[in-house]
């Protein structure tokens, strides 16, 4: 059985990635899906909806509905201060943990 080691890494960042978009600027869904499918992160927008309410329900994200001047509203997502506190604390934890895991699995590990 193959494994799809893409999708376990995915699978375990892509709510921090989320996060990340969100941190810069508030968002909507569809402008979100479209970067994260664009990157590889998700395979699609049907992907991106559990993912944000699993980041509502913890608290790391908020919404608010913002008219449109392409129809009707939209609706934005932002992070809280949880959520960027989250961020902050992934991000240390993130470039320590690349780093060992490339020291032994990437190319020039003996």
């Amino acid at each position: 059985m193959a494994v799809d080691v893409g999708a376990q890494l995915r699978k375990g960042v892509v709510e921090y990635c989320v996060l990340g978009l969100l941190a810069s600027e508030p968002t909507y869904g569809w402008q979100l899906s479209e970067a994260l499918v664009s990157r590889g992160l998700i395979a699609s927008i049907g992907t991106l909806y559990p993912i944000l309410s699993r980041l509502r329900a913890q608290g790391l994200v908020s919404s608010f509905d913002r008219q449109s001047d392409a129809g009707p509203s939209r609706r934005y997502y932002r992070v809280t201060e949880t959520g960027h506190r989250q961020l902050t604390i992934f991000r240390e934890q993130w470039g320590p943990f690349a780093r060992t895991v490339n020291e032994i699995v990437g190319e020039d590990s003996p």
